[in-house]
């Protein structure tokens, strides 16, 4: 008899739980950890291109040793920030030196335009794919990341789910600040190396009408 009461009970706490969202919570909230994971991996791809693609600058540009050090320094940064991401002060700190970094890698970009044999080295260009192919999926995991988030914190703010989540201590989740939200729909094609188009010519404007020669006075 106890043992029938017993799996009576939890049968209805296990429906009761259900019902009230706590699988649900669950489900969402390791949808969360693994769009984190994944932001990270897509950051540490970048972090190891970083140092190939530097000594491959300065043997073509050792002169922009400003530029370079710029660089190695913002990615050294990002790598002393040991982030948590259910903190928002710790992400935030997180988002800015990996923005740091990015702007950084953009000047480096910019001055490589002006070494023709730089550009024309295989294992530039062969960085230079892989840094573009890493940015765009950067965007994505960060976009997903972004949605995923924001679906966790609706969710658990939701009746009756709320009444769940402060019973099993579920809180809602710091996340990354977008300037523009419905850029995270899709990812920018990102092309460090291509020069932005020279503005139109301006069209030469018609000559006037030539006017009619006066008559001759009589």
């Amino acid at each position: 008899m106890r043992l029938f009461v017993r799996s009576f009970v939890l049968v209805a706490l296990a429906v009761l739980l259900s019902g009230c969202g706590y699988n649900a919570i669950q489900q969402k909230d390791e949808a969360v950890k693994a769009g984190w994971s994944e932001v990270l991996n897509q950051y540490k791809r970048r972090a190891d291109l970083i140092p190939n693609l530097v000594n491959t600058v300065k043997g073509y540009a050792a002169q922009e040793k400003e530029v370079l050090i710029r660089v190695t320094e913002a990615r050294a940064k990002v790598g002393q920030i040991n982030v948590n991401a259910n903190d928002a002060q710790s992400l935030a700190q997180f988002q800015a030196a990996q923005g740091e970094l990015s702007g950084a890698l953009s000047r480096l970009m910019v001055v490589t335009e002006n070494y023709p044999n730089l550009k024309s080295d295989q294992s530039f260009r062969d960085l230079q794919a892989q840094l573009e192919g890493t940015e765009n999926r950067i965007t994505v995991a960060r976009g997903r990341y972004i949605q995923t988030v924001q679906d966790y914190n609706t969710y658990i703010r939701s009746f009756p789910q709320v009444i769940t989540a402060k019973i099993f201590g579920y809180k809602e989740k710091p996340n990354f600040t977008v300037e523009n939200e419905a850029q995270i729909q899709q990812a920018p094609q990102v092309d460090f190396g291509t020069p932005p188009p020279a503005p139109a010519a301006p069209q030469p404007s018609a000559p006037p009408a030539s006017q009619p020669a006066p008559a001759p006075a009589n």
